[in-house]
């Protein structure tokens, strides 16, 4: 209440959820609420704010000058990814028979930066310029990975004249999908699932049915409708695409957030509202089966050094406090 509109945009989008999750939302579902910007002066919108006025007139069709705009709290970004080291490389964890951690290895020549990355330096919070920071200091160190282990006219391994035809395949099974399901369909059912169970306020019960209902929407895949066959501007084949992409990404989520029996960072679990370093303090790892839609969950330990302990000692975890 203090900070008002200069809170972080997490404990803003709390006090969204919880407007509407005790009944006084609006609209036909009571599923969002109104903010408002029409006591400002309209040349102070046109000036400082023509960004969102512009969005709530194509997407919602209000005049920010005189009506309210609908808002939800929505996903911002994604806190995961793709594990790296420090310099980027992509790492895969080894675990021996007993399901135990081993070590963690690089993939050799697999590289990634920014938002699809997780190179793990900021803690459970994320904000505007640490996205900057994961593209251009990642980006940066990827690149110079790659001078040092890579030079001008190394031999390449040879590839096989098929090479990429797998892709081709996997794009055109999607092309010429019949199936009986629309891609907006699905999406919508994706979405009503994470915004209802794994949204800013979590529970067990909650976590747990979405967890049931995510893999469900996911045995619908295999029936999508692909209506447009053409490859000049198919939106509905990117939509597509892109569905079978957040789908794995959505169960990851849930399977994760509901295994995880503790309360960190943007992950707010009202049955266990603290944090618990003594058993939590470690990276989910997700593996998503795309042949049976099936998502497993397991755990790798944190680095809780730094590269150089005398320049600089590790931060200890302190509670959040606001």
């Amino acid at each position: 209440p203090s900070a008002k509109d200069l809170a972080s945009r997490d404990v803003v989008s709390r006090a969204m959820t919880m407007e509407i999750r005790e009944g006084r939302g609006v609209g036909e579902k009571k599923d969002h609420i109104y903010l408002h910007l029409d006591h400002l002066p309209p040349d102070l919108l046109a000036e400082r704010l023509p960004g969102i006025s512009e969005t709530a007139a194509i997407f919602s069709g209000v005049d920010v000058t005189k009506e309210p705009i609908p808002v939800l709290p929505t996903v911002h970004y994604n806190m995961g990814g793709i594990p790296t080291n420090h310099h980027g490389e992509v790492i895969r964890t080894v675990f021996d028979d007993k399901g135990d951690f081993v070590e963690d290895v690089v993939v050799g020549g697999l590289f990634a930066a920014g938002e699809a990355a997780c190179a793990s330096v900021h803690g459970a919070n994320r904000l505007g310029a640490n996205s900057l920071l994961d593209i251009v200091v990642f980006g940066r160190a990827c690149a110079l990975r790659i001078a040092d282990i890579a030079k001008p006219g190394d031999k390449l391994p040879e590839l096989s004249s098929d090479k990429g035809m797998d892709s081709v395949e996997s794009l055109d099974k999607l092309r010429f999908k019949e199936g009986t399901i629309s891609t907006s369909e699905i999406r919508s059912e994706m979405q009503h699932v994470m915004q209802d169970h794994a949204a800013v306020y979590r529970t067990a019960d909650s976590l747990a049915e979405g967890k049931a209902k995510i893999d469900s929407v996911i045995q619908k895949l295999p029936d999508v409708k692909v209506t447009d066959k053409s490859l000049v501007w198919n939106t509905d084949l990117v939509e597509t695409l892109e569905l079978r992409n957040l789908l794995p990404c959505a169960a990851t989520t849930v399977h994760g957030a509901e295994a995880r029996t503790e309360s960190r960072g943007a992950h707010a679990h009202e049955n266990f509202p603290d944090r618990d370093d003594k058993k939590w303090m470690k990276h989910t790892l997700s593996f998503h089966d795309e042949a049976d839609g099936k998502t497993t969950i397991t755990y790798r330990p944190i680095h809780y050094y730094t590269l150089d302990e005398e320049e600089c000692k590790v931060v200890p975890p302190v509670a959040r406090v606001y």
